[in-house]
């Protein structure tokens, strides 16, 4: 019944995305990244000392906007640990693989690069240079893109 002027749940979801993009920047994503990164439970001062904040309350003001977004909650100890992981902005274009964070297109550009060894490895004597340019061309552009999404990472 959208048209009756009541959202939908998958409306009502997109709107709190859009809600929580636009307040996570800044200095508040970098503390959101690493909460993501270490996949544990962190205080105040932990937060600020690694990253490099001029105070515990800037780390907690950081924590707070968090908090009241519904990602961050605190435990019985004072300290914070994501509570919901949500994938906006430049968080949609990576991947959480043990305690990195890499790119997504990273998984294609190691596909194409081990497609390309085994290539010139099997058949190094009769190569097919059609072949070898596509999967070249394939591994050249998803290096690139890896690199450039690499750069836009938040910390």
């Amino acid at each position: 019944m959208v048209g009756c002027g009541t959202l939908t749940d998958k409306d009502s979801e997109l709107n709190r995305l859009k809600e929580i993009e636009s307040h996570l920047n800044g200095k508040t994503l970098i503390v959101y990244w690493y909460l993501l990164k270490s996949g544990k439970s962190l205080g105040v001062r932990e937060i600020q000392r690694e990253l490099g904040m001029s105070s515990p309350s800037v780390a907690s003001h950081h924590l707070d906007k968090l908090k009241e977004l519904g990602v961050v909650e605190q435990d019985s100890y004072g300290r914070y640990f994501l509570s919901k992981t949500i994938e906006v902005g430049v968080l949609q274009v990576f991947s959480k693989v043990g305690r990195f964070m890499l790119p997504r297109y990273s998984f294609y550009a190691v596909f194409f690069t081990t497609l390309l060894i085994l290539y010139i490895t099997i058949s190094y004597n009769v190569i097919n240079f059609s072949a070898l340019g596509f999967v070249l061309v394939g591994c050249l552009i998803f290096w690139y893109e890896t690199v450039r999404i690499w750069r836009r990472r938040p910390l």
